[in-house]
């Protein structure tokens, strides 16, 4: 089962996902999503995703292009190597924006807040 978590941090939301993005697991996702089109940069924490299928990649693909059409910028933080691997393969490394929590927040190293925020999600 997917859980998602969603932590605000001024105009940037991050949703903290944990577990599976797979055919039947997505809809938790979606529903996130759906209620975060208020925000000017959307982050996916990947740090506890086990697993993302072909559905998963669809979904996001679709994640991606509703957030663009909306002026919103997409992100991925923290991907495991074992996903990144598999956004490689797929070439979806191309298209995502995938980088760790301290590369996309350099600033915010010092703004102890922001970065407690971001270590709840692992």
């Amino acid at each position: 089962m997917l859980k998602v978590h969603a932590k605000k941090l001024g105009n940037v939301t991050v949703l903290c996902l944990q577990g599976q993005i797979v055919n039947g697991e997505t809809k938790a996702l979606r529903d996130s999503m759906n209620s975060m089109l208020q925000t000017s940069v959307l982050i996916l924490d990947f740090s506890r995703v086990t697993t993302v299928d072909a559905h998963g990649l669809g979904v996001l693909l679709e994640l991606r292009a509703q957030t663009e059409e909306n002026g919103i910028r997409f992100k991925l933080i923290n991907v495991s190597k074992h996903l990144l691997k598999v956004f490689e393969i797929t070439r979806l490394d191309t298209v995502f924006q995938i980088s760790s929590a301290v590369e996309f927040f350099p600033a915010a190293a010092s703004h102890r807040a922001m970065m407690q925020a971001l270590k709840s999600c692992a």
